[in-house]
């Protein structure tokens, strides 16, 4: 998950300059940002073109061949072979190989092409030709923020200033689809969650949006922040959104209405999971860990050292946890709260 980036014109060769091959001890330093799961597979992806991958719960890692060296900000994987992922550039890279080997698929310059295809659907609001020429003008310096795949056939990428993208072919062929949801200002889209059957988008200036019947149409959904959402995680019928400044509301009604989450910090909190036990774990740019046993209503930060900004969190097979961030990717486990520790 990105959840900060700088808008630049990227020197063409970076799209073409494949990732640099580093020492392991180098190379799980880097920033990461994000990690997926294939089988038994752990995969991280991060800053220039970086993309590490483990079986064995991370405690080592090898690294992946990747045709490109911009920040990767994303991965996802469909089935037990085949997965994407997105980043800077408008960057999207596929593997068929369990993510040993990665192939550009799209570049920003592409995905301004499909936006200018989209404006010229019959009936489409002219301010999309007026953004897919902006696009195209800019050259590919937007990038994409989050991936997800409801099913082995659709899967969804959103990024800064609206961008968004669909397949429903199992990426086959994408289109632009900023049609399905209404964002005049062109808001940053940064994670996409699907919960229930329902996909849900969060976004900056307090924006989520709602899609209940897979993604044809969404519709926005108010709450009480606003500022950033970087996520949502969900726990039956209990959603939780979480973002800037250690903001997080809750809601059991998907989203009529909201009450706020006790977080003891003022750090932005920037990924989140829901363990295999139904605790809710959310991790912020400072390096804490708040845990939540009553379905978001309370957190309470974990006891552990600081481990630099974190940016993912990933549940491992032994009872330990994956953090990945500024300072890399570690291992650490996390001692969870008792009834009796709640106040």
């Amino acid at each position: 998950m990105s959840l900060a980036f700088c808008v630049v014109h990227a020197a063409p060769d970076l799209l073409e300059r494949p990732a640099h091959m580093r020492t392991s001890e180098r190379s799980i330093a880097s920033v990461f940002l994000d990690v997926g799961r294939v089988g038994e597979r752990l995969v991280a992806v991060g800053e220039r073109g970086m993309i590490l991958w483990s079986d064995d719960d991370g405690k080592s890692w090898q690294q992946a061949a990747v045709p490109v060296s911009v920040t990767l900000t994303g991965v996802a994987f469909i089935d037990q072979d085949n997965g994407w992922a997105i980043g800077h550039s408008g960057v999207l890279l596929q593997s068929d190989d369990q993510g040993l080997t990665w192939n550009k698929r799209l570049d920003g310059a592409q995905v301004a092409d499909l936006a200018a295809d989209e404006a010229k659907a019959p009936g489409a609001d002219p301010q999309l030709m007026v953004n897919a020429e902006r696009l195209i003008a800019d050259g590919p310096d937007k990038p994409f923020l989050s991936i997800h795949f409801s099913d082995e056939g659709h899967g969804v990428v959103a990024g800064a200033y609206g961008l968004f993208i669909e397949t429903r072919d199992a990426g086959q062929s994408w289109q632009s689809c900023q049609r399905s949801i209404d964002n005049p200002y062109g808001l940053h889209f940064y994670s996409i969650a699907d919960l229930n059957g329902d996909i849900w988008i969060s976004g900056e200036q307090g924006s989520l949006f709602l899609s209940s019947d897979k993604g044809h149409s969404y519709r926005e959904v108010a709450t009480p922040y606003v500022g950033t959402y970087f996520g949502i995680v969900g726990v039956g019928s209990r959603l939780v959104a979480y973002g800037m400044r250690g903001n997080a509301y809750w809601t059991d009604d998907k989203g009529e209405t909201w009450q706020k989450s006790h977080i003891p910090g003022d750090n932005t909190l920037t990924a989140g999971l829901v363990t295999r036990n139904g605790e809710i774990v959310l991790v912020d740019d400072g390096g804490s860990v708040y845990i939540s046993i009553d379905d978001g209503r309370r957190f309470v930060r974990a006891s552990m050292p600081k481990m630099g900004p974190l940016t993912d969190i990933v549940e491992l097979a032994d009872g330990a946890f994956l953090f990945a961030g500024a300072r890399g990717l570690s291992r650490a486990r996390i001692a969870m709260p008792t009834t009796e520790s709640k106040s």
